[in-house]
């Protein structure tokens, strides 16, 4: 993933994954649209695992994808969230969260269009 988000002359920050859900955090530039961008990041990264057999069954990333973004200040403070995903989800689960982000940054959202808990 930082491959591809580097491919992109974008700046990669921090990545860190959970079982459910992974955080990319980077520097945008303005030459390519976010939607685009998760695109390949998501088909490519999924076609890797596949490929490499990484996963006993089709691997697929669920729909969509959460986007925030970040003063220049707050950087410090986002990669040490990113970078501490195990300690902080023993707190909270991704779903709780994500819902916090949401009425954080007073997003309006449907409850049938979240994310979807692991099975």
């Amino acid at each position: 993933m930082t491959g591809i988000v580097q491919t992109h002359k974008h700046k990669m920050l921090s990545i860190n994954g959970m079982p459910d859900h992974i955080h990319v955090f980077f520097g945008m530039r303005p030459t390519q649209s976010l939607s685009d961008l998760m695109q390949d990041i998501k088909g490519s990264s999924s076609k890797w695992v596949n490929t490499n057999k990484f996963s006993r069954v089709k691997f697929e990333w669920q729909e969509g994808y959460g986007a925030f973004s970040y003063s220049k200040s707050q950087v410090s403070n986002v990669i040490d969230y990113i970078e501490n995903q195990e300690i902080h989800h023993q707190k909270i689960t991704f779903l709780d969260e994500y819902k916090e982000f949401l009425n954080k940054f007073e997003i309006d959202y449907d409850e049938r269009y979240l994310f979807k808990d692991l099975e």
